[in-house]
């Protein structure tokens, strides 16, 4: 596909469901750009030399945050990290101001991670800078799902007419939203697979199999993706036990035969071992698990690196 004469509409990257098919990939490619800049002994390049990225997490945060922090640093950008527990926030100010003091000491991207769903979308209306989603609530998480297409796409070659397995808290995950987004619009067959208690009602109508059973549900697919359980995102209930869970849903090496033989293992992390996947697996030849971090910064920096490019 020729991207040369694709441009980015919006300011700002709220989610994977705003983005058309041509944009994902222009991703993609410019990030296989990065990667290779990544690569190299200087791993620094000069295109946001003298803007500056805030970041403003109200969620904990390890990789995410250091990844946007390390490729805006990449790319030139100043990196400003507020620190909510002590800002103002905790005085009583509301978001909206914080967000526009942060605009008027010059800020020109703002990269937000938010526990409630929209916040992300609010911003970009007040600011007239960019504004790019790290996570709202249980809504979307574009630029996980942008550089798990990205490890896919490296591996595999393709997306279209793969068969991806993703496998967990699917009514509480931002990863499983936007990845079915994002994969079912580049022609994948999406199957997702977990207890009841945790399939969301109507996610059939996205286009996706849906399976209660791990074994049906990985059988000869092409991606296995597991999901941390959103523990903080549930209430009591919903599961038994997590030693119950693993034992009905845990990627494990006897399940993984089940699925192709060069099928990949996913996890966008933090992972919980013995609970969603094994070690075994987790640390096995098949996992691009710590591929997907480093894909990760490669992504982020394309994100910036076009977003930069949109007239503000």
């Amino acid at each position: 596909m020729d991207n040369k004469n694709i441009t980015f509409k919006s300011k700002d990257l709220l989610g994977i469901k705003d983005l058309s098919q041509e944009e994902i990939s222009l991703i993609l490619d410019t990030a296989s750009g990065f990667k290779d800049v990544l690569e190299r002994d200087i791993k620094k390049v000069p295109p946001l030399r003298g803007k500056t990225v805030a970041n403003l997490f109200f969620e904990p945060s390890t990789r995410t945050r250091t990844s946007f922090e390390l490729a805006a640093k990449r790319l030139s950008a100043d990196v400003v990290n507020f620190s909510v527990p002590t800002s103002s926030v905790v005085k009583g100010e509301t978001l909206k101001d914080t967000a526009l003091t942060i605009q008027a000491l010059g800020a020109d991207f703002v990269v937000i991670r938010h526990s409630s769903s929209g916040v992300p979308h609010m911003l970009s209306k007040i600011l007239d800078i960019s504004i790019i989603n790290a996570g709202d609530g249980a809504n979307e998480h574009p630029t996980q799902a942008l550089l798990d297409l990205f490890t896919i796409r490296s591996h595999k070659k393709k997306i279209e007419g793969l068969s991806v397995a993703i496998i967990g808290d699917i009514a509480h995950s931002r990863v499983a939203l936007s990845n079915i987004y994002a994969l079912t619009r580049l022609g994948a067959e999406v199957r997702v697979v977990c207890p009841p208690t945790l399939m969301p009602a109507g996610i059939g109508e996205l286009g996706v199999k849906t399976f209660g059973s791990i074994e049906e549900g990985i059988k000869d697919t092409d991606v296995i993706m597991t999901l941390r359980l959103q523990l903080e995102r549930q209430s009591k209930g919903f599961l038994p036990s997590l030693e119950e869970y693993f034992t009905l849903y845990g990627l494990t090496a006897g399940r993984l035969k089940l699925a192709k033989k060069d099928a990949m293992v996913m996890h966008p992390g933090p992972m919980n071992r013995g609970v969603e996947i094994s070690s075994e697996v987790a640390d096995g030849p098949q996992s691009v698990i710590l591929e997907q971090v480093t894909n990760g910064l490669a992504v982020r920096m394309a994100v910036l690196y076009l977003l930069g490019g949109v007239k503000k």
